[in-house]
């Protein structure tokens, strides 16, 4: 797990290529990461020469890990990291445990998810007081320590890439210490508008700005996001990011998701779920328990479709598979908790002996994920917002049922799909059961 001493090519990222878990006989095993952002960039750094992968170690064993790596006494793990990598090295970031929780869960995931996601509730938060403002110090030390570590492993004018919400203030600050250095930062949430942007403590807004106006390139999925950002920069700031500002939107590899939906565990799973279903329709979602992603509200448009058209009971099934998503949140135990009594409630109101018309899932279980979407005669995705959804988009490539799109408006891939689906409102839970129908 070291890294050269210097790369030419660097991505930096909260979550790398690679997680540490314990096995049975008390072992640390590396297991390759999974999500998007590790299948695109291991074809980017292994195509380059010296290249290197920057991420944060996640837990106390990582960071154990991580710390004997930098000090040269490394056990075999870095060998099977090498392999499960690929053609790069991996340098994990043993950045203390309090200031990654102050980053990661403070303001990552509990303040910069809740901004660009539209979740806050002005009538209740945010509250930005003292103790959010030594949560916000650890941000900023988690960004710095992330912006030193480039700037040490980086080659002479050699290409950074930035990923995500969690980095925001490393651009800038990697910018002051090498300004010899490509920088590009992508932002794989939404972005929004000037007025709910300055939500946030008028230095911090500044601070953020000019963090990513620290990249040479700032990239989204959608023209809508890069957009909100140029105005936020331009009302906000009183800067533009001329040139510096362009679109990508993040796709799919159809034949490596095929190829993985078709192998013996995702067919084990497609049996046990076509023995529930039977020959009824299925509307499928993918997603997680992620207060963005906006389950309660896709059940209670199942509920009111099931109330309101009664020819489609005994017909159709709502297979939901959720994956657990920060669990050590409270707000999302108790988000997750109401979606569970929600499916119950709908299952007891309309269930016969033979009919059961809630599938809740809520499991790390991606075999059963592809399962569905291979089932799926409609590809459900109703998010508050979402900065693409690949999830739609590889339900789309793997149903084997021709499937109809039922899309929120909000998420990137709308603009990808246009008319293409049918696009909702994810507010209007009637709105949403006459899509469904």
């Amino acid at each position: 797990m070291g890294s050269p001493a210097r790369a030419s090519l660097i991505v930096a990222s909260n979550r790398g290529p690679l997680s540490i878990v314990v096995v049975d006989d008390g072992e640390d095993e590396v297991r390759r990461g999974g999500g998007g952002l590790v299948s695109g960039m291991q074809a980017a750094l292994s195509a380059a020469p010296d290249a290197l992968w920057i991420c944060a170690a996640l837990n106390d064993r990582e960071r154990g890990l991580a710390r004997r790596a930098t000090s040269g006494r490394l056990s075999e793990v870095s060998v099977v990291a090498d392999a499960l990598a690929g053609d790069f090295d991996v340098r994990m970031l043993p950045i203390d445990a309090v200031t990654f929780r102050q980053a990661y869960n403070g303001i990552a995931n509990s303040t910069l998810w809740f901004v660009l996601h539209m979740l806050y509730e002005p009538a209740r938060s945010p509250v930005f007081d003292q103790a959010w403002r030594r949560q916000w110090a650890g941000y900023v030390r988690y960004n710095r320590a992330f912006a030193e570590a480039i700037a040490a492993e980086a080659a002479d004018g050699a290409t950074v890439m930035v990923q995500d919400y969690h980095l925001l203030l490393a651009p800038r600050m990697l910018r002051e210490l090498r300004p010899d250095v490509r920088i590009g930062h992508f932002t794989h949430t939404p972005w929004v508008p000037p007025e709910y942007f300055r939500m946030l403590p008028d230095d911090v807004v500044r601070d953020l700005l000019n963090g990513l106006l620290g990249a040479h390139l700032v990239g989204f999925h959608t023209a809508r996001w890069a957009k909100h950002f140029a105005a936020c920069c331009h009302d906000l700031l009183g800067r533009r990011p001329g040139s510096g500002l362009d679109v990508f939107p993040l796709s799919t590899d159809a034949d490596e998701l095929r190829e993985r939906a078709y192998e013996r565990d995702v067919n084990r799973a497609l049996r046990g779920l076509r023995g529930t279903v039977g020959d009824r329709k299925v509307i499928g979602r993918v997603d997680r328990t992620e207060l963005s992603k906006n389950v309660l509200r896709g059940l209670l448009a199942f509920r009111e479709l099931l109330r309101t058209r009664p020819e489609w009971h005994d017909r159709v099934v709502h297979v939901v598979y959720n994956s657990p998503s920060r669990e050590h949140l409270p707000e999302y135990r108790e988000y997750t908790a109401t979606v569970e009594r929600l499916g119950r409630e709908i299952d007891e109101e309309f269930s016969t002996d033979d009919w059961t018309p809630v599938v809740l899932e809520i499991a790390d279980d991606y075999p059963g994920s592809l399962a569905t979407m291979r089932l799926s005669d409609v590809v459900f995705v109703n998010s508050v917002r979402d900065g693409m959804n690949l999830v739609v988009l590889e339900g789309i490539v793997l149903s084997e049922r021709d499937p109809a799109v039922v899309l929120t408006r909000e998420a990137g891939a709308a603009d990808t799909l246009g008319d293409d689906a049918l696009l909702i409102n994810p507010f209007d839970v009637s709105q949403t059961a006459a899509a469904l129908h």
